[in-house]
Order: structure tokens, then C-alpha cells, then sequence
């Protein structure tokens, strides 16, 4: 039954159902637990470092066919020449549909491994602020935020900007070739 935000539930949840929940809640306090002892460690040197660098000119190349191995390896090239001017380097994540929610866990938290978490706040940012984002989703919203919910469902510029409202941090467009380029 619904009502206004909330949703109740009558009747009784089965056992796997309670058992699953009390586990998400449990791996919730545990992942917590260990991304607070994460960032105790952080000395804030590379977000000072990243903060004051001015930008590389980057002008955007539009593929309208399959490039070819050549054009890609030229194209991971330059990406590796850019990663290395800002003292960055290629972080590989597996491509299981899940990879830029591991980047972004990658980031945040110095672990691909929180994923699941990064994606559980990415969907309640895009939840608590339907608004924001509504009109940049090609679907039914609902449709798309039971979609993005979904582990293995690859994220897109609109969870990319919501993961960055989420942590109150801006984008550039060099950050967005940046990722980009590497999925």
C-alpha cells in the first residue's frame, strides 16, 4: 500500500526477504565502518593537487564509425600521455556493466570494491532529487530508476552527474573524457 513517499507493507515478509535486508544492513554498517577508516588515512594531497591544476586543451573527436585498433590503441595513448601530465595514472576496473560505479568507488573510497555501495547512493540521489534529473532520462523515470538500481546496469552521464551532486563536487569536461575514455 502507498502512501504519500512511503511505502508500508502489509502481511508477512519472508524469511529470506528479513534475511536479506538484515544482511544489505549489516554490509551497509560494515562498509561504513571501513571507508571511515579509509578516509581517516587520507592526507587530502591529491584533491589539493587536482584542485589547482589548470586544464589540458582537449578538443572533443566524434567517431561516426568503429574506430579501428590502430585509432584506439593512438586514442589509449593520448589518454595515458593526459593521465601522466596531471601525475595520474590508468586504474583498470572490470568491465562488468558495474564499471563506473567502481571508478567512482575507486575514487571515493580508494577501492573498486564499494561499488555496490556507490550505486545504492547514486540511486537515492536520483530518488530524493526526481527534479534534477528527470528531464535529461530518455524513459519513464521509475522505469529507469528501478534500471540503475540493478548491479551489472551500466551508468551513464546522468548517474555521473548525480554521484558528483551526491558528493557536492563539479565536473569539467577533461574529468568526463577522463572516464570516459577509459570504459
Amino acid at each position: 500500500m502507498r502512501n504519500g513517499n512511503q511505502t508500508e507493507y502489509s502481511g508477512e515478509s519472508s524469511a529470506s526477504t528479513s534475511l536479506s535486508s538484515q544482511q544489505d544492513v549489516e554490509d551497509d554498517q560494515m562498509i561504513a565502518l571501513v571507508l571511515s577508516e579509509e578516509y581517516a588515512k587520507l592526507d587530502g594531497a591529491v584533491a589539493r593537487r587536482l584542485t589547482n591544476l589548470e586544464p589540458v586543451p582537449h578538443v572533443p573527436r566524434i567517431n561516426s564509425f568503429i574506430p579501428t585498433v590502430n585509432d584506439a590503441s593512438m586514442d589509449h595513448q593520448r589518454l595515458l600521455q593526459r593521465l601522466n601530465v596531471y601525475g595520474l595514472c590508468e586504474v583498470k576496473v572490470s568491465g562488468d556493466g558495474n564499471c563506473q560505479f567502481r571508478a567512482l568507488s575507486d575514487q571515493l573510497y580508494r577501492s573498486p570494491e564499494h561499488h555496490k555501495h556507490v550505486r545504492k547512493e547514486i540511486v537515492k540521489q536520483l530518488k530524493d532529487h526526481r527534479s534534477l534529473y528527470e528531464c535529461y532520462v530518455p524513459m519513464k523515470y521509475k522505469k529507469y530508476h528501478k534500471k540503475m538500481a540493478k548491479s551489472g546496469e551500466w551508468g551513464d552521464h546522468i548517474t555521473l552527474q548525480a554521484a558528483a551532486d551526491n558528493v557536492s563536487a563539479a565536473i569539467s569536461n577533461s574529468l568526463l573524457l577522463l572516464l570516459d575514455a577509459t570504459n
